[in-house]
């Protein structure tokens, strides 16, 4: 299989960025993969070479823009031209906004939101200047709705879609033919949530109903495929994003009453939780979390998106023959 190009992950060691890395490679990417942990890195090269593309790790803290420039800058010298740079790290709490420390705070904010902002300007300021590539922004259904207990996290993907539409829209102005997209996801069974720093006694999880990373890794590979503007990932993702639209009183209700027992009420105990605010997890721990035995593998709505043409001819073809029969009867009369 000849190469797609060649694209990078951020937080591409483990969770949903371990199964992106997969996904890529599988579709013919060669992949590069910036994260903390030497070992994840390790076997995210090797899944990816597994494959029979050409992986390289670059161990990268996203909340430093020189050391970021300084990746790309690698990657570049080592696999060629980036062609599609995917922002995916983040780091995060659990825990109440009051109760969590300002550098706590900041920290889950720089690496979740500053880390998209400095991949998005190493990856535009090389494919601005070539006339080609894109970029991919992992977003959440929690940047349209913020919940309790995930204040940094909903703030900071919140002010990442308010960056991409700005630097959109300079893109446009400058007729440049680079694209961005956002794609937002629904609540996923990955590592995140054994990494988030919290207090609580048992293992959070994060507010069903749960997919499998996998579902969001096709999602993210798919818009690599055909680039679109925005993409929602599952039903959820669309329910909360309506809700929030239609129904925002209601959800302050719902999400007060519902959102902490969710979260932190699981029946796991917490004994073996890492936190990987300040320091990476060592280890490989794959991209899956421990909730698969409540994490569903298909989702109904990715499957339209993905065959989305078929799917509106169909729809096309049913409304026709629908109106035709609503004609003839019409005229039996």
């Amino acid at each position: 299989m000849s190469t797609r190009g060649v694209a990078v992950v951020t937080g591409g060691s483990a969770g949903l960025g371990r199964a992106i890395s997969r996904e890529l490679a599988d579709r013919g990417w060669d992949v590069a993969i910036l994260a903390r942990g030497a070992d994840g890195l390790a076997a995210t090269v090797r899944d990816v070479e597994g494959r029979g593309r050409r992986g390289y790790a670059v161990s990268t803290d996203v909340s430093d823009w020189a050391a970021v420039e300084a990746a790309a800058a690698e990657i570049e010298v080592n696999l060629g031209p980036i062609d599609l740079w995917i922002n995916n790290a983040m780091a995060g709490t659990i825990s109440e906004f009051l109760k969590t420390s300002v550098e706590d705070f900041e920290r889950a904010t720089s690496v979740t939101y500053l880390g998209v902002v400095n991949g998005t300007r190493a990856a535009l300021s090389r494919m601005t200047a070539r006339g080609t590539g894109h970029v991919i922004q992992v977003g959440s259904a929690l940047a349209h709705r913020g919940i309790p207990l995930q204040a940094a996290y909903c703030g900071a993907k919140h002010a990442i879609h308010g960056f991409t539409d700005a630097v959109v829209a300079e893109l446009t102005h400058n007729n440049s033919p680079v694209a961005i997209s956002l794609v937002d996801m629904p609540a996923l069974n990955t590592t995140q949530f054994g990494w988030v720093k919290s207090t609580f006694p048992e293992h959070p999880q994060p507010v069903p109903p749960i997919f499998e990373p996998e579902v969001g890794a096709r999602a993210v590979a798919d818009v690599a495929d055909v680039p679109r503007r925005r993409t929602w990932v599952g039903e959820p993702t669309a329910a909360t994003i309506l809700g929030a639209r239609f129904a925002g009183r209601f959800l302050d209700w719902f999400l007060a009453k519902t959102a902490y027992s969710d979260q932190v009420q699981t029946g796991k105990p917490r004994s073996t939780q890492h936190q990987n605010l300040w320091e990476p997890v060592a280890g490989d721990h794959g991209a899956r979390g421990i909730f698969s035995d409540n994490a569903h593998s298909f989702s109904p709505q990715t499957w339209a998106i993905r065959h989305r043409r078929p799917v509106l001819l169909a729809l096309a073809l049913l409304t026709a023959v629908a109106g035709g029969a609503t004609t003839a009867k019409m005229r039996s009369k």
